[in-house]
């Protein structure tokens, strides 16, 4: 392998982030995800998060920036990703992969909570079944994508689309600055204003 293959890694990434932040309604719709997140916070709801693969550890990155810190000292917010091993391997085995986050949004989820749902394609079997138990409680969608988005731009309230169609990796960078970007508004818009 070449440095310049190398260095085109960064270059692709860029152009993919340069490609968010040309659209100005990126920034729109993360403020909208951001404020419907704080609302559910402040009326003592819950974020719950799930993804698989590297999505699910960027839902876990999500809700342990929130539970612990990420930039100010302050108090934990509620917020939980669907990542137990235990929990996941048990509705595996008893009703199938499909029901894995599906099953923990209907043990947990309420009115009023949001869910985070992560998924390059939009169409990963058990985050769309998730999203469909979380719009029956009562629950806001905010949705991670790629590609086209999928089926889950259509269930969801606020999509967050990475129109990137060859890689997910490139997709998912974004996602954890989407992520980062979330993180920080709740922050200052809980505790500063």
């Amino acid at each position: 392998m070449s440095i310049s293959t190398i260095k085109n890694n960064f270059l692709e990434a860029q152009r993919v982030l340069n490609d968010f932040i040309t659209n100005d309604n990126n920034f729109a719709l993360l403020k909208e995800a951001g404020d419907i997140m704080v609302s559910a916070l402040k009326n003592g709801g819950k974020i719950i998060s799930c993804g698989n693969g590297g999505s699910m550890s960027d839902a876990m990155h999500f809700a342990e920036e929130l539970t612990g810190r990420f930039r100010d000292e302050r108090k934990g917010l509620a917020a939980i990703s669907i990542s137990d091993p235990s929990h996941i391997t048990c509705v595996g085995n008893d009703y199938g992969f499909d029901y894995i986050f599906s099953r923990y949004v209907e043990a947990v989820g309420n009115t009023g909570d949001v869910l985070l749902a992560i998924s390059t394609s939009g169409n990963s079997a058990n985050v769309l079944k998730a999203a469909e138990v979380a719009k029956e409680r009562g629950i806001k969608i905010i949705a991670l994508t790629g590609k086209s988005g999928g089926k889950l731009k259509e269930i969801s309230d606020v999509e967050l689309r990475i129109s990137h169609n060859e890689y997910s990796d490139r997709i998912q960078e974004i996602h954890i600055q989407i992520i980062h970007s979330l993180i920080h508004y709740i922050e200052l818009k809980y505790f500063k204003e």
